[in-house]
């Protein structure tokens, strides 16, 4: 009978040295410290067991965005108090200030972490056997290996997509008499991660439902689900920042291999655009769409639909989301960060200047394009009255801006409403406006100065916004992807993979799918008049929708865990003033009045480098291992 010694197994997960604990319930040491691997593939608890911990592969996207695996707070949507470092952020937000090293912890730690789960993952797919008298079926048992196929996949692609260069040895399970040594194996070539968790996802894909039937199986991994990562992962792979890149041109791991091609591949594109196609016709096919509602006219509700996709459940007629997750919601934590003061809330996670500029005004130009109607100066001398049954603007449903609103934030497109609170904005939990004139109502920085906006803005996407965090909340349905990203993934593949009008006319129906759900006006390569009401001139050419398609993504993707994967694939992260240098807001540390607020003002300095691109191998992990190499930069 074949037995594991609880320390080796945990030991002997591959790539990782540490762990002498139990990584679930029931790896509970028996009295002689072993455990009969029979004990849990002949019981269909302890099975489910085993496939719930191999699911802890999907991080939390309310909490771990934010405070551990820090996607949100590296880039430049979301930004937190800085004296929050003192809690949770501690190991995130000292890198937006350079203060990062190879001796740094990263509480995301990918590195140690999904080595436990790949490992618990395949021996699970080995050993697993139907049990039909305990109501587990062969088909069960399929789908599981399917799942697992998948989730392995994914854990691979995760750690390869932060440190670029990893230790690689798929399907492989170190006995329980491993030599150390036989776990010291060097990094793979980036492509060779690619390759094979392709292939893995669709094979899983091929294998999995597009939707489960029964209820209770929702959050499961599905087609659907299988074919968006494996979709994302292509468009990475085919960016700039992994596709010919020359700062990487004398990057080798241990055995001297290019971890990185230096040669541009133009077929990464081809092949990433026919996969995200894949994935929305499939996903399509199923049922999903992009979530809409209506007015009583017939016409789409912008603001009621870019609010609810964020809110309604699967089962309340939200088809647009691709990638569930509902194994432990923490929209707590995300609903205290995002409440003020009165309510017993963080009300210290805000948004930068940048995102507030980057949504468009309500006519679908960009704030800088002249025709804009944009004004920055000044208040509002009305209220702004539009065709929706949303009433988060003043209380009143259809009323978006009341008067006396400063005119930055007035007349602009549905989406930023539902993202940003700014002074003035209505707190509908409280029924009342936002106060963030220092030491006002909603901006004490006397007595608890952390807990404060740090430059008079909070971050309000995803947000129920009738939930009172000392009262009452009822929470929302968090997940990872929903259809929106995969459109958009897919314009800017097909843009990029094929310089053609009919490839650009592709790409711009997809952006304005998502434009006609902004209720924004959407893009023709035809010429139109300046006020015609439906649609706006853009350029025939790749650079222009190349443009186009990056701008939408930055808002309708924005708070949603995406930017920090599109700054860094694009190369672009060291080009944004944000990134590297000072960052504004309004001047919520000392204006007491509209005069001295309503002024663009640093309130923070961030510090870039090239380097920051990948996760360094933490230091403990270097000197255990003679065979790794630092990713570029950072020994320097």
């Amino acid at each position: 009978m074949k037995k594991f010694k609880i320390a080796s197994y945990i030991a002997a997960a591959m790539l990782t040295l540490t762990g002498t604990t139990a990584c679930s319930d029931y790896l509970d040491k028996e009295p002689d410290t072993e455990l009969d691997l029979s004990m849990v593939f002949t019981n269909r608890d302890k099975v489910y067991s085993m496939l719930a911990y191999v699911y802890n592969v999907i991080h939390n996207p309310d909490k771990y965005a934010l405070t551990s695996d820090g996607y949100e707070v590296f880039a430049d949507d979301i930004t937190p108090s800085e004296r929050w470092r003192q809690w949770d952020w501690n190991s995130v937000i000292p890198k937006i200030f350079g203060e990062w090293t190879i001796n740094s912890s990263w509480n995301g730690d990918l590195w140690a972490g999904m080595p436990r789960y790949i490992r618990q993952g395949y021996i699970l797919a080995e050993n697993i056997k139907a049990l039909p008298e305990q109501n587990l079926p062969a088909s069960e048992v399929e789908n599981i290996k399917s799942e697992i196929k998948f989730l392995t996949a994914y854990a691979w692609w995760l750690m390869a997509e932060n440190y670029g260069a990893i230790p690689f040895r798929p399907d492989y399970i170190a006995p329980t008499d491993f030599d150390v040594n036989d776990l010291m194996i060097g990094q793979s070539k980036f492509d060779d991660v690619v390759d094979y968790c392709d292939k893995q996802m669709l094979e899983a894909a091929d294998a999995l439902p597009s939707v489960y039937t029964d209820p209770s199986k929702y959050g499961r991994i599905t087609k659907v689900m299988a074919l968006t990562v494996r979709a994302r992962m292509l468009l990475f792979a085919a960016s700039p920042l992994v596709n010919g890149n020359p700062w990487y041109a004398n990057y080798r791991n241990h055995d001297g291999e290019l971890v990185f091609s230096s040669t541009y591949d133009p077929n990464k594109w081809a092949k990433a655009a026919e996969a995200c196609k894949l994935c929305i016709d499939e996903a399509e096919k199923a049922g999903y769409k992009l979530y809409k509602e209506l007015n009583d006219d017939g016409t789409i509700d912008p603001f009621m639909s870019t609010y609810n996709v964020h809110i309604l459940n699967w089962d309340e007629g939200n088809k647009e989301i691709t990638f569930p997750y509902t194994k432990d919601c923490s929209y707590e934590s995300f609903l205290r960060v995002t409440s003020v003061r009165e309510v017993g809330g963080g009300n210290g996670l805000g948004v930068y200047q940048g995102l507030v500029d980057a949504f468009f005004t309500k006519n679908g130009l960009p704030i800088t394009d002249p025709e804009s109607n944009y004004r920055e100066e000044g208040f509002s001398t009305g209220i702004d009255k539009r065709n929706t049954n949303w009433e988060h603007g003043t209380g009143v449903a259809g009323e978006v801006t009341d008067k006396g609103t400063y005119n930055m934030y007035c007349n602009r497109e549905p989406r930023f409403y539902n993202a940003v609170t700014f002074n003035g904005a209505w707190l509908t939990y409280l029924n009342r406006k936002a106060d963030f004139f220092y030491n006002h109502s909603d901006n004490i920085r006397s007595s608890s100065p952390h807990d404060a906006p740090q430059n008079g803005y909070i971050a309000r996407k995803g947000l129920r916004m009738t939930d009172n965090y000392k009262v009452q909340w009822t929470g929302r349905q968090a997940f990872i992807y929903r259809l929106a990203f995969t459109y958009l993934d897919y314009a800017e593949a097909e843009n990029e993979a094929y310089d053609t009008k009919e490839a650009r006319l592709q790409a711009i129906k997809y952006v304005n799918m998502i434009r006609e759900r902004a209720g924004i006006r959407q893009y023709t390569f035809d010429d139109v008049d300046k006020f015609d009401e439906d649609y706006i001139h853009l350029d025939n050419t790749q650079e222009a929708v190349r443009e186009a398609v990056h701008m939408e993504r930055r808002v309708e993707l924005c708070c949603e865990n995406n930017r920090w994967y599109d700054i860094r694939r694009w190369k672009e992260a060291e080009n944004l003033p944000e990134m590297t240098g000072n960052d504004y807001g309004m001047n919520a540390a000392s204006g007491t009045n509209a005069e001295t607020f309503y002024k663009r003002t640093v309130y923070q300095t961030r510090v870039w480098n090239r380097k920051f691109y990948w996760m360094p191998v933490y230091i403990d992990e270097y000197d255990k291992n003679p065979n790794l190499v630092q990713p570029p930069f950072w020994t320097n």
